[in-house]
């Protein structure tokens, strides 16, 4: 249902507006390396990469070069690196762009994203070549990446930032997340919160809102 107080609307990017698969991506190390994905899924969550990374703590060679130190192959090209973490990016459906270009007519749109800037310059590329958009930047009023920020959902310090930083009320704001996580840390500032779970998509949940 329709809140009527809203003024601006948060968007998650994966899973709410690209389409994604999380495991896809250790799967490509997996067959690179000729170990199991279970062996590699360990080794990123003992050495804290994905949260590393999408912090800024590491920059991109830096992450590339930690990845071949994990995986001892360190013959491994930064195209090869880039082309497994990317693969779990799959596509921008074009109805989900369009509904966002809806529904900036109507209210101030925001990107908040959990993210790396490899991940961000492919996902620029799909968007390109779906739509012939070039970047994200051109479908909000901001985007924020966590990778810049230096904090990551669902620390309750990320939406502040975004709520200062616009001048914005937490309950004129709705977020879509497709994380419980990430979406309890919101509602528990005052920000209005859908959840995304799929098959359901931001046009069946957010209908109301582009009428």
């Amino acid at each position: 249902m329709k809140n009527s107080n809203i003024k601006n609307i948060i968007f998650d990017l994966g899973d709410v507006i690209l389409n994604i698969d999380v495991p896809v991506a250790s799967l490509s190390f997996a067959k690179l390396s000729g170990r199991e994905q279970a062996e590699i899924l360990t080794l990123f969550k003992e050495n804290d990469l994905f949260r590393q990374f999408e912090t800024g703590l590491l920059d991109e060679a830096s992450f590339r070069n930690l990845i071949r130190k994990l995986v001892d192959s360190p013959d491994w090209t930064d195209e090869m690196i880039d082309t497994a973490w990317n693969s779990l990016l799959l596509d921008m459906p074009v109805e989900r762009v369009e509904l966002l270009k809806t529904l900036r007519s109507k209210y101030r749109l925001f990107l908040l994203s959990n993210t790396s800037s490899i991940h961000i310059t492919q996902v620029n590329k799909i968007l390109e070549a779906a739509t012939g958009i070039k970047n994200l930047d051109e479908l909000f009023d901001k985007v924020y990446l966590s990778y810049e920020m230096g904090i990551m959902k669902p620390d309750p310090e990320i939406y502040l930032q975004v709520l200062k930083e616009q001048n914005i009320k937490a309950e004129e704001t709705l977020f879509l997340d497709d994380n419980s996580d990430n979406i309890k840390s919101a509602a528990k500032l005052g920000i209005d919160t859908i959840l995304v779970q799929k098959p359901v998509t931001i046009l069946e949940y957010l209908k109301d809102y582009a009428v």
